[in-house]
């Protein structure tokens, strides 16, 4: 059990860009073995600096704390981004093929939970914080997960998230899931 409490907050500040960013690394799907994928899971896309700042200037990304430390986060990525990080393009054309064009969504980009302070909850804090600061601006949190990946699409399951397409792109079969706000 925590001693501390977590807190959510929007990004506020380039050391807590970098914080991502360092947590991203440590969960990549090159830097674990298939053993630690499937227990653990992984995160797929890489971002820059440039383009998280970027993103992030449009729609602040969410993040967990612990002790003042990023421990978890989720990326908020607005359709405009749709052409910056080509393994995510497939993604938005599936998108224009599921969604109805009065629908308001946000695309969460991409979510980790630091592995000392998984099994907690703030997978589910963090999107329940997520929901709570974009219901007023959107309808629903759309994201996809590779379907080898069986710990994040469980998770993003059990905090509600429904299965709205499947499809193979980039070698690899996903899942677009969406979570109505």
């Amino acid at each position: 059990m925590l001693k501390t409490e977590i807190t959510y907050h929007r990004v506020r500040s380039d050391e807590e860009l970098e914080a991502i960013l360092k947590l991203q690394e440590a969960n990549s799907k090159a830097t674990l073995s298939s053993a630690e994928q499937i227990k653990e899971g992984f995160v797929t896309v890489k971002h820059t600096t440039d383009l998280l700042e970027r993103m992030n200037n449009f729609c602040p990304h969410m993040i967990a704390k612990y002790d003042g430390r990023v421990v978890a986060y989720a990326l908020c990525m607005l359709e405009s981004f749709r052409n910056d990080i080509p393994i995510l393009i497939p993604m938005f054309t599936e998108i224009d093929k599921v969604v109805t064009t009065d629908l308001r969504y946000i695309v969460m980009g991409q979510i980790c939970v630091a592995k000392s302070y998984r099994g907690q909850g703030i997978f589910r804090g963090l999107y329940h914080y997520m929901a709570t600061e974009l219901q007023s601006d959107f309808d629903m949190i759309i994201t996809e997960v590779d379907a080898s990946n069986t710990r994040s699409s469980g998770a993003h399951r059990s905090v509600g998230f429904k299965v709205l397409d499947t499809y193979h792109a980039n070698d690899h079969d996903w899942e677009l899931i969406g979570l109505e706000i």
